[in-house]
């Protein structure tokens, strides 16, 4: 059975998604929180931590940094703001999704199968085909350790960073929209917002491009989507 952690302080609505992720067959416990939520995040074992931003004792932002250092498991950030700064800033520490309160129970559950769905899809993969290196123009990609090198510079990238740089590196000089991105990467299709990907992609050309405004590597092709150079 998956385990799900929920960090959130508004005790109404962390039962309400108990009580819909317990019935769809998971086991959940819930934080009320941020430092006992960060303290259980740490010590056990989750398959899925559902994260509230605005915490008492210890934000959000501060918790998804510290799991994503220790834990490579999905992280759903749930956020009652608006505000994009606060979408890419838990996106750039390592969150996999955002959704933005209110929203439908039905749509947070749909979101949740569809992380552990991909995870286990990927790990399985990973498990069942290890490949050994990929080389493109000074980038080389450790499959096995998901480490990867620009001149033989280790880069840290979260796990939807390597991800989406693998992706689109195994695929080059081809052309794909955010929307096809979205869906290969994140797997949930329409449930989401494609903005991710830009945000995603300006993380990645940080990392890997020696000047990112004049990027070499991920080139994007107006009006279409993005591609991968070689």
């Amino acid at each position: 059975m998956k385990r799900i952690l929920i960090i959130e302080d508004e005790l109404v609505i962390a039962e309400v998604e108990k009580d819909y992720l317990e019935a769809g067959g998971y086991a959940v416990d819930v934080a009320a929180s941020g430092d006992a939520g960060l303290k259980k995040a740490l010590e056990e074992e989750y398959d899925l931590i559902i994260l509230d931003l605005m915490l008492p004792k210890v934000d959000g932002f501060e918790i998804c940094r510290q799991v994503r250092e220790a834990r490579n498991i999905p992280i759903l950030m749930v956020t009652a703001r608006k505000e994009d700064i606060d979408k890419i800033r838990g996106l750039g520490l390592g969150a996999d999704d955002y959704i933005t309160k209110p929203f439908s129970v039905g749509e947070l559950v749909a979101r949740v199968k569809a992380h552990l769905s991909r995870y286990d899809r990927l790990t399985s993969e990973h498990r069942r085909e290890p490949k050994s290196e990929l080389r493109l123009r000074g980038i080389r990609i450790d499959q096995l350790s998901r480490k990867v090198f620009v001149n033989e510079q280790e880069v840290l990238l979260t796990s939807k960073e390597y991800d989406l740089l693998l992706f689109l590196c195994t695929h080059p000089n081809r052309v794909f929209s955010k929307d096809d991105l979205f869906e290969r990467i994140w797997g949930l299709d329409a449930l989401g917002d494609n903005a991710t990907v830009t945000v995603y992609i300006s993380k990645l050309r940080e990392k890997i491009e020696a000047n990112p405004s004049k990027p070499q590597y991920i080139e994007t092709i107006w009006g279409v989507g993005y591609r991968f150079n070689v």
